[in-house]
């Protein structure tokens, strides 16, 4: 089982990273992975948004993810610095 501690330090990093540009990379099951790139919108006590980056073909949207998703690797973040 997860650590209370290991979950809160995710949601710190996050929390410290909001306004950040991240690339995320989701196992969405069957070995396909999704790879988006946005900025950390907003935590919550259970999950975190992201505004993804818009492409020509589809307007902006928001994905929320778990922070134990990102614990199991599920999903990957990559806080891109610049």
């Amino acid at each position: 089982m997860a650590s209370k501690r290991e979950i809160s330090d995710i949601r710190d990093n996050l929390k410290e990273n909001i306004g950040s540009e991240v690339v995320i990379r989701a196992n969405t099951g069957r070995k396909r992975i999704v790879e988006k790139s946005g900025i950390i919108e907003q935590t919550y006590p259970n999950v975190f948004v992201v505004l993804l980056d818009a492409s020509q073909d589809e307007a902006s949207r928001r994905m929320s993810f778990s922070y134990i998703d990102v614990l199991t690797k599920t999903v990957e973040l990559e806080i891109c610095t610049s």
